[in-house]
């Protein structure tokens, strides 16, 4: 086998390797996208079964945390908010 039969067959495994690599990585970037959807379209069918739900835990008694548990509650609200 000559020097540049090796470089021949060493380029066409390096092609084939990166290829290789190259294509799993497209089809893990199509998975993770297309679980994100999936999760996405789930997670907005709970968020409109639990509307009210978001509303109880506000109703706390009267004392020296309300401005703590408006905060509180403020981020919550946000946090769940669609995006």
């Amino acid at each position: 086998m000559t020097i540049m039969e090796m470089l021949q067959e060493s380029a066409a495994l390096a092609a084939l390797g990166i290829s290789i690599v190259f294509s799993f990585l497209i089809l893990l970037v199509i998975c993770i996208s297309l679980v994100g959807k999936v999760i996405r379209v789930l997670d907005s069918g709970k968020k409109n079964q639990g509307q009210g739900v978001a509303n109880a835990g506000t109703i706390v008694k009267k004392g020296e945390n309300d401005p703590v548990v408006a905060a509180i509650t403020a981020a919550v609200n946000e946090y769940r908010k669609p995006q």
